[in-house]
């Protein structure tokens, strides 16, 4: 993977002050529509890295973007809240930049996508009507006025577990405000999965995993392979 220096475009839009991206191209000379790719909240670690290469390899060129460039983890996560509660914030503006240098590449088709999961699916979902021509929505929290954050949304595929606690009835809340909107979309449960589910292992620190195994957050290969299937089929039918 190539690492990408995204710190002009990001400042020029009232960025970050430091953007850095990992770019995954597909093989062959393309041209290739793009992906902007969101990582979930332990960063943009070896698991989100498999992700983006998964990406890669169904034709898409994925930016994964690290929202942590400018301080790390620690620093950033009180940014990242703040952002997902308000809808506005540094970070969309980070997600912009990727979304133009994406559609400018040489090799663009000049459509793009956006996906994220976990904190990432929030800021993918809040991303949907900021020019993106499809999003991917992983176990991503909802906005509390989730009509008027959808308005004017581009087309939706969605993907959340029945046994993620955290996330109850987000899937069946989410369908129903993309029906009152009209947009298209394919959102689905999956009633054996938890947090994290597209995950190929478990992320985070290694002190931290157990008790997450126990809140039924980790890989449920089963479902991931349907969901990402999914998403394949409907980004393609929205990108190709």
């Amino acid at each position: 993977m190539e690492e990408v220096d995204l710190t002009d475009g990001a400042r020029a839009l009232g960025g970050s002050r430091v953007l850095r991206a990992r770019l995954a191209l597909p093989e062959g000379e393309g041209p290739w529509p793009g992906v902007v790719m969101i990582h979930e909240v332990f960063g943009l670690d070896e698991v989100m890295t498999r992700q983006a290469r998964r990406l890669s390899a169904l034709g898409y060129a994925t930016l994964a973007l690290d929202l942590y460039s400018d301080g790390g983890a620690r620093r950033c996560l009180a940014t990242m809240f703040r952002a997902v509660a308000s809808g506005t914030g540094r970070p969309f503006a980070d997600v912009e930049a990727g979304r133009r240098w994406l559609a400018g590449a040489p090799w663009s088709t000049g459509r793009v996508g956006v996906l994220g999961f976990c904190m990432g699916g929030a800021f993918a979902l809040l991303a949907a009507p900021r020019g993106f021509d499809v999003a991917s929505v992983n176990y991503g929290q909802l906005p509390k006025d989730l009509d008027a954050a959808l308005e004017g949304a581009c087309p939706i595929v969605a993907a959340y577990g029945g046994r993620d606690r955290s996330l109850r009835g987000a899937a069946a809340r989410l369908e129903a405000a993309l029906e009152r909107a009209g947009i298209d979309h394919d959102v689905t449960e999956y009633p054996s999965a938890g947090h994290s589910f597209l995950n190929d292992a478990m992320a985070g620190p290694a002190w931290l995993r157990p008790l997450l195994r126990v809140g039924g957050v980790g890989p449920d290969p089963e479902a991931s392979r349907d969901a990402w299937a999914r998403i394949d089929a409907f980004l393609r039918s929205h990108l190709a």
